[in-house]
């Protein structure tokens, strides 16, 4: 039996698709916090104008602007709220884009290179020692990029729950 393994994390991180997407969701994420600031400072100015021109306002007025600015604060929060799941989601996307392209490139590349099993070496994982003779990391890393940058990624393939055993 012919067995190789990678570590994950390494090819992972050193995959020119995933570094691009990882920094267009980190610019993604500047622009959200700018954004967040911007109106938690325009909020800010709102409850400060209030605080100085609220004596000249009757009490209905005072307690309709106190509800308006409690709504914002709260909509402000919810909006905050909305960007983070929106990364989050953005960023678990992306994983799974790059585990599905990387799972159908180790297919590829098994049968070319005629293994029967490549293994994942991840710390704390099932994987304890293997030689370096059989680290396939660079090789696998070097393959997957040299066929990201041709421009013909990898599909996405679904895992094979029958594979033979």
């Amino acid at each position: 039996m012919k067995v190789g393994f990678v570590y994950t994390d390494s090819v992972i991180n050193n995959y020119e698709f995933f570094k691009k997407r990882s920094e267009e969701l980190t610019e993604k994420g500047k622009r959200f916090d700018t954004d967040l600031q911007s109106r938690a400072r325009g909020l800010e100015q709102e409850v400060a104008t209030f605080q100085q021109t609220g004596g000249n306002m009757t009490v209905n007025q005072q307690r309709a602007k106190q509800e308006e600015l409690m709504q914002k604060e709260q909509n402000l929060y919810t909006y905050r709220n909305n960007l983070m799941q929106e990364l989050s989601g953005d960023e678990a996307a992306l994983l799974n884009e790059v585990y599905e392209q990387l799972q159908s490139y180790m297919n590829e590349y098994a049968k070319e290179k005629g293994l029967d099993m490549i293994l994942s070496y991840t710390r704390g994982g099932a994987l304890w020692y293997a030689t370096e003779a059989i680290d396939l990391t660079k090789e696998v890393t070097e393959g997957i990029n040299k066929k990201y940058a041709s421009g013909t990624t990898a599909a996405p393939v679904a895992a094979d729950s029958t594979a033979k055993k």
